[in-house]
């Protein structure tokens, strides 16, 4: 039988992906965005079939506008049964650069929209005890990346709120699964390359592709709902490593950052 989500951050990068994947399934989807003129043009270009996607205008960060999404979703396919919380911010920069609204931001999105969607979405999967909630992290909700530290703090919150509500959800037959990625090749990626400071973005051997995402989603993260899944899993490991062992990891830092670097530039020779 298919499925019915409500995806956030269709617009552009992951989550404009998997709206086309998901309907290419023959599932049904709801995709927002805050950016609405952004996400008529990703539905008119991917040609999206507009008898299984429906495009909605949310700002996660309006409980209010959550709520009239999910009356969306119910009136336009009469139930759902997956939330995807992809929607997010990055900005790069040291800590004592930030300002005032990029703090603002990158929690009020990151976290707090998450949390909202969870309350409201939560609910409606408790009243039909049923329903999967997959919060998209990242490699930086285990390993606090420097350059990144507004976002890495995001992303730790997002992991701790996801494994809470996850065991508060369960007995009501209602899962919750962090997809916690390395970079991914999309325009929060791109945005990082001028950035020295986020150098350790960069260190990995590739950066995963969209098509990577939507491959673990669903073949592992929709079909066995998992609590947790790193990709790749040998960055997932190191990223554990450095979660458990962050003083050791400083010194491994440089190291990494180095490569990072390296990276950068080659990708800056490309333009």
């Amino acid at each position: 039988m298919s499925r019915v989500h409500l995806l956030t951050g269709a617009a552009s990068g992951i989550g404009r992906h998997l709206a086309g994947v998901l309907a290419g399934l023959g599932d049904r989807v709801l995709a927002t965005d805050v950016n609405a003129a952004a996400l008529e043009a990703a539905s008119e270009a991917d040609r999206w079939p507009a008898a299984q996607v429906r495009t909605f205008k949310l700002d996660v960060r309006m409980r209010a506008e959550w709520e009239a999404a999910l009356a969306e979703a119910l009136a336009a396919f009469g139930r759902i049964d997956v939330l995807l919380n992809v929607a997010g911010y990055l900005k790069p920069g040291n800590c004592w650069e930030l300002e005032h609204g990029d703090v603002d931001r990158h929690f009020d999105i990151n976290v707090k929209g998450l949390a909202q969607g969870t309350v409201v979405v939560g609910a409606h999967f408790v009243k039909q005890r049923a329903g999967h909630i997959v919060n998209v992290g990242s490699l930086a909700s285990l390993a606090a990346a420097p350059g990144l530290a507004l976002y890495s703090a995001s992303k730790f919150a997002v992991r701790g709120f996801s494994i809470a509500s996850a065991q508060e959800l369960e007995p009501h037959g209602v899962a919750v699964s962090l997809l916690m990625p390395d970079a991914v090749k999309t325009p929060m990626l791109d945005l990082q390359v001028d950035f020295p400071q986020a150098a350790l973005t960069f260190s990995g051997d590739r950066a995963l592709t969209v098509e990577d995402i939507s491959r673990v989603l669903i073949e592992h993260v929709l079909p066995e709902r998992p609590l947790e899944v790193t990709v790749p899993l040998g960055r997932g490991v190191l990223a554990r490593f450095a979660d458990a062992l962050p003083g050791v990891a400083m010194k491994i830092a440089p190291m990494l950052r180095k490569k990072g670097l390296e990276a950068q530039e080659k990708l800056k020779s490309q333009r």
